[in-house]
């Protein structure tokens, strides 16, 4: 992931939450999106309250309007997000979507505002490609599906999907080549190498819970449910599976999944119980950086 001058002026835009008045308890009331910064300097939490960093041993509360991030995506050049406006911001709810160039300081509507919440998004970090799917109809979007747009919301195009089984869960957009795309859903993982055509099986048997590509598009990790939390990394386009090890969940599971732009070996998960842990040896091992939504 490369945010320089863009995403990664939040570096520069964030404040310490002691500053910001806001209290550590209420920082992460819920995680809608996890990435890194530009430098890699900052592990990016999009929550229901707006977004927070971790950075230099710190968490902090971005600059900026304290929008309900859903949908949360971060690109080289830009943030995008979906969701719903914060108290008193006067604007449409709900947000369609929307992006940010300066670290989430402010925000630009790109359409569909007062018609889509995305709450399943993801978008390619090198060519700003932007997946979508919409459990309803929309103005730019006739009927309910995954949708990608590769010029910030102007066109979208509805992916035919052939193969893919199951309700979607999560998707990732390769960061490279958006007509790779993977969408995770209730029966397994799934893969196109054709723009969403069609789509092959590259793991089932379990509800995938997450699903990102590493930033030099050579894997592919995603979470996964059955019975227990699982992570595993699928090198590509071999195919081959490798099991990552996962901290203790208890009644848990890997909700998102963050690569550092500059160093394969540095990691960031998320949980549904807000969780928030970093590796820095590839998996082998991870630092808890928040519980339930508190920083540690």
């Amino acid at each position: 992931m490369r945010l320089r001058g863009t995403v990664g002026a939040l570096a520069s835009a964030l404040v310490a939450c002691s500053g910001a008045g806001v209290a550590a308890e209420s920082l992460m009331p819920d995680i809608h999106g996890l990435g890194f910064s530009a430098d890699g300097k900052t592990v990016l939490v999009a929550t229901h309250t707006g977004l927070v960093g971790y950075e230099a041993g710190r968490w902090r509360s971005a600059e900026g309007p304290r929008h309900d991030l859903m949908g949360f995506a971060a690109t080289a050049r830009a943030l995008y997000t979906s969701g719903h406006p914060s108290a008193g911001a006067g604007l449409i709810n709900p947000l369609g979507l929307m992006k940010s160039t300066d670290g989430g300081k402010s925000w630009k509507k790109l359409g569909l505002e007062g018609a889509a919440d995305f709450h399943l998004s993801a978008a390619s970090w090198g060519t700003g490609a932007v997946l979508v799917f919409s459990p309803v109809a929309n103005a730019r979007m006739p009927s309910p599906g995954l949708y990608l747009t590769e010029n910030d919301g102007f066109m979208w195009r509805r992916l035919a999907g052939k193969g893919l089984d199951g309700g979607p869960t999560s998707l990732a957009v390769h960061p490279a080549d958006a007509r790779t795309l993977a969408v995770g859903t209730k029966a397994g993982l799934f893969l196109s190498t054709d723009g969403g055509e069609r789509f092959r099986r590259l793991a089932g048997g379990a509800q995938v819970t997450s699903v990102a590509f590493a930033v030099d598009g050579k894997s592919l990790w995603y979470g996964g449910y059955a019975g227990k939390p699982t992570l595993a990394r699928i090198e590509l386009p071999a195919g081959a599976e490798t099991g990552v090890a996962l901290p203790r969940l208890d009644e848990d599971a890997v909700s998102n999944i963050a690569h550092h732009p500059r160093d394969a070996n540095t990691h960031a998960l998320a949980t549904f119980r807000r969780n928030v842990y970093l590796s820095q040896d590839g998996g082998k091992t991870w630092r808890l950086l928040a519980e339930a939504g508190v920083p540690k």
